[in-house]
């Protein structure tokens, strides 16, 4: 494994994200209420560019008990959306929310002092 810098926490604000290009490599890089996540640029469906896509807070619909809908609410949980083909994934965990078999592929990410790294395959 290659450790790279790929930015400086200092210059990260909450909510920030970005694609970060490594020859071939793309990952994306999250920030969200302190804490890095990162992902590879590639969504399992088709390949799309997924971290490229609109980040969201889940909507969801709340049903009665006889199933009619009382209307959507935004949830806490944050989503990003692959601009090809509209498929979501919870930005936390990478797992989408109607098949948990598909999910984004982690990319260790970690902080030493104020440098942020991502480990590379070599």
């Amino acid at each position: 494994m290659a450790k790279i810098k790929v930015a400086s926490l200092s210059e990260l604000s909450d909510g920030d994200h970005r694609v970060i290009a490594i020859g071939k490599f793309e990952v994306g890089l999250f920030k969200r209420g302190g804490r890095l996540v990162a992902w590879e640029n590639v969504c399992p469906h088709f390949g799309g560019p997924v971290c490229q896509g609109k980040v969201f807070n889940r909507v969801v619909e709340l049903l009665n008990p006889d199933q009619t809908s009382q209307g959507l609410e935004f949830t806490t949980d944050q989503h990003i959306v692959c601009p090809w083909h509209g498929y979501e994934f919870n930005l936390d965990t990478g797992v989408h929310p109607g098949d948990p078999q598909v999910r984004l592929n982690p990319v260790p990410v970690r902080v030493e002092g104020d440098a942020v790294y991502i480990d590379v395959s070599d």
